[in-house]
C-alpha cells in the first residue's frame, strides 16, 4: 500500500493506491480534508463507500490492566506495544512502561482481546501460553476494572542464514520469510509465520527473529529493480501517457528457492525451531533459471484495445509464497510486455484504471481509481492461465469484461434494526487459489435493495461489517439457500433474486469445563463441529470453530447456524486447526452432542478429552 500526502492550501488530498496483488480490496480512492487553522487531524480515515458509515464506538467505565513480562524470568519488557481489539470499540494500542504496565480505560461491557509484541519476543495474546494458541478472551461486565491481566512474552527463535548465487557470490535485497503449515479455509497451506520477512544485506546474510517454536521452510525471493520499477511506472504513468521507450531486459535470473535450495516445496527441508532457539546454519544459493519476455494485447468489452490496463501476473500457488509478480500497463493500442518472468504457472490478470487528475493551488496530482472494491462499477477485468517454461511468450489476447451483476434485498430480522448504510456486502471467491479479481461490493440502499458488479466465477455472498450483534442468517437465490455453496457468476449476464437476511436473534453455546475431580479448568481449548461431515469441507464453513475460555474458565461461541453439532474440550489445538477434518473425525467418537435452534441458547457442561 501507499500512500501520498499533499497540502494544497489548507486541503489535505490523501491517495491510497492498493497494490494489484490484494486478492479482495483492489483499489484506489481519494479523499480530501479540509483543515482549519489551527485545527488537530486524527484518529481513522473513514473512505466513503469502502464499509458504509462510519462505525459507532461504545465507552463506558470498565478497565483493564496488567503487566507484560518475560517468561526466562527476566522482568519486565518496557515498551512493549499492546492492542485491545472488541466488538464495541475502536482498535486501540498502549506502550509498556518501565514495569511493564499498561492500562486501558472508559472501556464499556463486553468481550475483549489483549496482543501484546515487541521486536525480539513472540507476539502473544492474553491467555495464550503455547506457540500459536488462541489466547483468552476478557470479558468485562458494566463497570467492571481487570488489574491483573498479565501476559507473559516468550523470547523469539530464529532461522538466519546466507543466500548466494551458482557462483557462490552475495546477493543483497533477497526477501527471505518462513513458511509454516497449517489448515486454512479447506485444505493444508504453506503461510508465512508472525515473524518479520527478512531481507539479505550486502554480504547476503539474513535473520528473520521474534518465530514462535515450530517446524519451517524458508523461501527466498529476488525481486529486481526491474520489476520494481516497472510496478513504479504503474503507478504514476497516466492513462494518456505514451509507452515510453523500450529498454533491454535480462534473460536470466533466479526462481523463487526454497531451503536448502530447490525451487520444488516437495523438496525442501524443514528447519525445526525450540524455544528461543537460533538456527544460523540455512545458507543456500537460488536457483538460476531463464527468463522470459510475456507480451500480447488487452481488449475490452467493447471489442476495442484497452489502454491504461494495469497487467499482472499472479503465482498460480498462492499459499506457497514463492514466485514474484510481475506488472505492466497497457498502451493505447492495447499492448503490453511483461519482462523478466521466471518459470512457473501464474494467472494473468488484467484490470481497468481509471486516472483522476486533481488541479488544486498550482498543484497536480494523478490518482488511480477503480470505481469499486474488487472489480465493481464499470471497471473491466480478465484473466487467463499462464505456463513459463523459460521462453518468451507472445501473442497473448486477454479479454475483459465488466462481469455479471447481481440484484438483491438485504432484510433484517429482528427490532431495532441498524441503518441500512451501515451494512456492506461482499462478494467472495469461493476458491481463493482462483484469479483475485471478479469480486463486488455495495452497500445497500434505505429500502434494503443493493446491486452487486463486477461479479465472475464462483461467489459467496458475506458481510463487511455485521453491526453489533448481527451476523448473517441466509443467502437465497429466486428461493434457493446458496449461504454456504454459493453460486456462479458469468460475464454480462445479470442475476437477480438474491435475498439476503441478518437477524439478531443470535444462537449462543457457553458453559464450562472441568477435570476429571470435578475441579473447573481455565485452560483448555474448546472445539464445536456440525454433526454433518459434508459442513466441515466448506468453504468459509460457519459451522466448525474453536474458541478458548474468558479469565473465568467460561467459554462462549456466538452465531453458529442452527442445527446439530458436536462439542470437545481438549487441551491444546493451535488456531485454526479444528478445521481439518481428520481432527474432527478422531474428536466425534469423544464429543457431546447437542441441537442448536433459531435464536436458542445452549448451556454445556463438558469434561476435559486429552491432548490434542
Amino acid at each position: 500500500m501507499r500512500m501520498r500526502m499533499k497540502r494544497t492550501g489548507l486541503a489535505v488530498t490523501l491517495a491510497v493506491a492498493f497494490a494489484p496483488a490484494l486478492a479482495v480490496a483492489q483499489m484506489t480512492v481519494e479523499q480530501t480534508i479540509q483543515i482549519r487553522p489551527g485545527e488537530r487531524v486524527d484518529g481513522a480515515i473513514q473512505f466513503p463507500g469502502m464499509m458504509g458509515s462510519p462505525r459507532q464506538f461504545k465507552t463506558g467505565t470498565g478497565r483493564i490492566r496488567g503487566r507484560v513480562l518475560a517468561i526466562d524470568g527476566a522482568g519486565p519488557i518496557r515498551r512493549a506495544q499492546v492492542r485491545i481489539s472488541g466488538s464495541e470499540v475502536a482498535p486501540k494500542a498502549a506502550l509498556t512502561d518501565a514495569e511493564g504496565r499498561f492500562e486501558f480505560r472508559e472501556l464499556p461491557a463486553g468481550r475483549f482481546t489483549l496482543q501484546a509484541s515487541k521486536p525480539g519476543f513472540v507476539s502473544v495474546q492474553y491467555g495464550q501460553t503455547r506457540p500459536f494458541e488462541s489466547g483468552k478472551p476478557i470479558e468485562l461486565a458494566d463497570k467492571q476494572s481487570l488489574d491483573n491481566a498479565d501476559i507473559g512474552m516468550p523470547r523469539g527463535s530464529v532461522i538466519a542464514g546466507r543466500i548466494v548465487d551458482e557462483f557462490g557470490d552475495a546477493i543483497p535485497d533477497v526477501s527471505v520469510s518462513a513458511m509454516r503449515q497449517t489448515w486454512q479455509n479447506g485444505r493444508r497451506r504453506l503461510v508465512p509465520s508472525p515473524g518479520r520477512v527478512a531481507q539479505t544485506n550486502d554480504l547476503g546474510q539474513f535473520r528473520i527473529y521474534g518465530l514462535p517454536p515450530g517446524d519451517y521452510y524458508v523461501s527466498a525471493t529476488l525481486r529486481g529493480a526491474l520489476d520494481m520499477m516497472e510496478m513504479e511506472v504503474m503507478m504514476v504513468a497516466g492513462a494518456s501517457a505514451p509507452a515510453g521507450p523500450t529498454a533491454s531486459a535480462p534473460k536470466s535470473g533466479y526462481s523463487s528457492t526454497y531451503y536448502p535450495g530447490t525451487p520444488s516445496i516437495a523438496e525442501a527441508q524443514r528447519i525445526s525451531l525450540a524455544a528461543g532457539q537460533e538456527s544460523s546454519s540455512a545458507d543456500f544459493a537460488l536457483v538460476a533459471v531463464r527468463l522470459a519476455r510475456v507480451s500480447g494485447i488487452v481488449i475490452g468489452s467493447d471489442g476495442k484495445p484497452l489502454e491504461g490496463a494495469a497487467v499482472s501476473t499472479v503465482p498460480a500457488n498462492r499459499e506457497f509464497g514463492g514466485l514474484a509478480q510481475h506488472n505492466a500497463r497497457t498502451a493505447k493500442d492495447g499492448s503490453f510486455t511483461l519482462n523478466s518472468v521466471p518459470p512457473g504457472d501464474y494467472t494473468l490478470q488484467a484490470r481497468s484504471v481509471q486516472i483522476v487528475t486533481s488541479t488544486q493551488g498550482g498543484d497536480q496530482m494523478m490518482v488511480f481509481r477503480t470505481t469499486n472494491i474488487g472489480g465493481g462499477g464499470d471497471s473491466e477485468s480478465g484473466s487467463t492461465p499462464l505456463a513459463i517454461a523459460g521462453e518468451d511468450v507472445s501473442g497473448i489476447l486477454l479479454t475483459t469484461s465488466k462481469g455479471g451483476s447481481a440484484t438483491g434485498r438485504l432484510e433484517l430480522d429482528g427490532p431495532n434494526p441498524p441503518p441500512m448504510g451501515s451494512i456492506r456486502i461482499m462478494s467472495m471467491a469461493v476458491e481463493s487459489d482462483g484469479p483475485t479479481l471478479g469480486g463486488g461490493a455495495a452497500t445497500p440502499k434505505d429500502d434494503g435493495s443493493f446491486e452487486l458488479k463486477g461479479l465472475t466465477g464462483p461467489r459467496l455472498i458475506r458481510l463487511g461489517n455485521a453491526p453489533p450483534g448481527w451476523t448473517l442468517k441466509s443467502v437465497k437465490l429466486n428461493g434457493t439457500d446458496i449461504t454456504d455453496t454459493g453460486t456462479e457468476f458469468k460475464a454480462g449476464e445479470t442475476t437477480s433474486g438474491l435475498e439476503v437476511e441478518l437477524t439478531n436473534k443470535a444462537t449462543s453455546v457457553n458453559g464450562s469445563v472441568t477435570a476429571s475431580d470435578g475441579s473447573v479448568l481455565k485452560d483448555y481449548t474448546l472445539v464445536i463441529f456440525s454433526e454433518t461431515p459434508e459442513h466441515w469441507r466448506l468453504p468459509m464453513t460457519r459451522w466448525v470453530t474453536g474458541t478458548r475460555p474468558d479469565q473465568d474458565g467460561r467459554f462462549k461461541v456466538l452465531n453458529l447456524p442452527a442445527g446439530n453439532y458436536l462439542a470437545v474440550a481438549v487441551d491444546y489445538v493451535p488456531q485454526g486447526e479444528w478445521g481439518d477434518p481428520e481432527l474432527l473425525d478422531r474428536l466425534k467418537s469423544k464429543a457431546k452432542r447437542f441441537t442448536l435452534g433459531d435464536g436458542a441458547t445452549q448451556t454445556l457442561d463438558l469434561k476435559l478429552t486429552g491432548e490434542y
